[in-house]
């Protein structure tokens, strides 16, 4: 999911309104809105609820996670949900020629995340950056890029926050439904991962994490397959094998290829799997659900007030159900009209079902009519839809 910090002027009203119109979640809406505009200001450079754990105070260690049942557990067999945010930037700062990260990354910045009783962050990530392909910036990209979120992951784990790595933008040239850009580059969403780019970045950032299981692999953030190939029968054989879909142009990495090349290089870390309507639509998920030798994989929900999934009575049929079978963590949740009003009843029944959540996203300069802001400034200052999830964090956290 990608929010520009502005858009100008009435066109990003009509891109907002026309992308919701269409039914798209809002990495769809944002990815649009961010090609609409190219002004962009560099901020930085490379450089149940008693389950819940609170965070650890700084120079705490993060916890060891892999999968029981239908829950994610500790080294020491203890249950562990996940409360976080989403900090964005890392997939798009690089690839538009602006630096790494959008904003402060430093320890206080940190320090102001366990404030709201934070324990997870999810950082999304661009293929092309950590792959450094050649139309990146080198001083963004390749071993720049990958030291950067070494670095921005260790810290966080210092601070005992779990940190979840989102595949976020990945290219291939696809122009379909809801396409978010023209371009074959990494700059938009696409519908699901490129095979040429996306395997070896899963390979490579296996390799750089495997032995720390306290970070999470979300192999790729909003699936829309059935989108581009037409019917949701043909979306979900897209998103489980890949190779050639109806109505993407290229290579499809499948949710099984993308499996197969991180345990190929001996990772054990937990994996979470978005379903299909970006992530908002998991009616197939457990039928579709990818082999995994170690047995290490959840499912990945994203729920916001404009989604079609987006009433209890449509979380009880939909995804109650994958919640009993295997762990589920709310990757993103939200709501686009500056409010918290949506977000207090999903948390609440997500805690009723001892299931995790974040909010999307960590960002300053997000401006709520273009996508929802948590924060004000880096010292963790809310704005109003902040507000409502920090003080539903820190009731949990108060007991």
């Amino acid at each position: 999911m990608r929010f520009p910090r502005s858009i100008p002027g009435t066109r990003a009203a009509t891109v907002l309104s026309a992308a919701m119109l269409a039914g798209a979640s809002l990495a769809a809406v944002a990815t649009t809105a961010a090609v609409a505009t190219t002004a962009a200001v560099a901020t930085t450079a490379a450089g149940s609820a008693t389950a819940a754990i609170r965070p650890a105070a700084p120079g705490g260690t993060a916890p060891q996670l892999h999968v029981s049942g239908n829950e994610l557990v500790d080294s020491t067999g203890q249950r562990v949900v996940l409360h976080g945010v989403d900090r964005s930037g890392t997939e798009y700062m690089c690839v538009q020629g602006n630096g790494i990260f959008d904003g402060a990354h430093h320890q206080a910045a940190v320090s102001a995340m366990l404030k709201w009783d934070v324990n997870a962050v999810r950082v999304p990530l661009n293929e092309a950056c950590w792959n450094g392909e050649s139309y990146v910036n080198p001083a963004y990209a390749g071993a720049n890029y990958q030291s950067a979120i070494k670095a921005y992951v260790h810290l966080l784990n210092a601070n005992g926050i779990v940190a979840i790595l989102d595949l976020h933008w990945t290219d291939g040239a696809y122009t379909g439904p809801s396409a978010g850009c023209s371009s074959a580059q990494a700059v938009c969403q696409k519908p699901m991962p490129d095979a040429a780019q996306a395997i070896p970045f899963w390979t490579s950032v296996a390799d750089a994490f495997k032995g720390n299981d306290a970070v999470i692999f979300d192999l790729f953030n909003e699936p829309y397959a059935s989108r581009a190939t037409g019917s949701t029968a043909s979306g979900w054989r897209c998103w489980l094998h890949g190779g050639t879909c109806p109505g993407i142009s290229y290579q499809v990495a499948g949710m099984q290829s993308l499996v197969d090349a991180v345990r190929s290089t001996g990772a054990s870390n937990v994996l979470m799997l978005g379903g299909e309507e970006y992530s908002n639509d998991l009616r197939q998920w457990l039928s579709r659900e990818p082999a995994d030798p170690d047995h290490d994989l959840a499912a990945s929900w994203h729920s916001y007030n404009f989604n079609a999934c987006s009433h209890r009575s449509c979380w009880k049929y939909q995804v109650a159900p994958v919640i009993a079978q295997v762990p589920v963590v709310a990757g993103e949740i939200g709501e686009n009209d500056c409010a918290s009003g949506y977000i207090r009843p999903l948390m609440r029944w997500l805690d009723s079902e001892s299931t995790g959540y974040l909010g999307w996203a960590w960002n300053a300069d997000f401006d709520c009519s273009s996508g929802p802001g948590l924060i004000t400034g880096y010292g963790g200052h809310p704005t109003a839809y902040g507000f409502g999830l920090r003080a539903h964090l820190r009731s949990m956290a108060a007991g």
